[in-house]
């Protein structure tokens, strides 16, 4: 007697099979961020620059591998909710995660830093978070999302950006554009403001750039 379940081999790899082409761009996506995340963490071991310049370079390639995901499943028509979540849940460690774990390698390491990145992350997260939920009432007649509230995530690109124009110049650590001040117990480096003016503008409503 069985119970009518598919045997363990068939249900193991049951999920995989519903993977469209599309979400395989996404999982390099989220590889991608990994990998930047792993390098941060390797240069803060090692102190090694290129380590982080390499995690940095891997921001850029998931960026390219998040937009050609999306076109990817409207040319194949194959746009699904779980590529949506696939998506989303990708872009937060890319684009949310990598970038504040290479500021803070960077030399964002103050007690207000972090509480700044962590807001950065938090932003992204609901921005995400937002978009999915409200991607149907902002589609067209054709089913497509006609224009962001606040700007997308992947738009921190353009720190890790000023991060790595940062490193190539040799100023990390204690050398990190604009130096320190001391507020309270905690140390703030005012470059980390460009997340929160990044964070800020990704959770606006009033904000509203045209979807390509």
């Amino acid at each position: 007697m069985t119970d009518g379940n598919p045997p363990p081999r068939k249900r193991h790899f049951s999920m995989l099979r519903e993977f469209h082409l599309a979400d395989w761009f996404t999982l390099g996506n989220a590889f991608c961020g990994t990998g930047a995340i792993f390098a941060a963490m390797r240069f803060l071991q090692e102190g090694r620059v290129d380590d982080l310049l390499w995690g940095m370079a891997l921001i850029p390639l998931a960026f390219v591998l998040d937009a050609f995901d999306g076109r990817i499943a409207r040319w194949r028509k194959v746009a699904s909710t779980l590529g949506r979540e696939l998506d989303s849940l990708a872009d937060v460690i890319s684009f949310g995660v990598a970038p504040a774990a290479l500021g803070y390698a960077c030399g964002l390491d103050g007690g207000w830093d972090w509480v700044v990145l962590s807001y950065f992350v938090g932003c992204g997260v609901s921005r995400l978070a937002r978009y999915n939920v409200t991607a149907e009432s902002l589609s067209g007649d054709e089913g497509k999302v006609k224009y962001f509230e606040g700007t997308p995530i992947p738009t921190s690109v353009v720190i890790v950006g000023l991060l790595a124009a940062a490193a190539f110049t040799g100023h990390l650590g204690a050398d990190l554009w604009f130096g320190q001040v001391r507020l309270g117990p905690w140390l703030l480096h005012p470059l980390v403001l460009v997340y929160a003016l990044s964070g800020s503008l990704m959770i606006s409503k009033t904000l509203h750039i045209p979807k390509p």
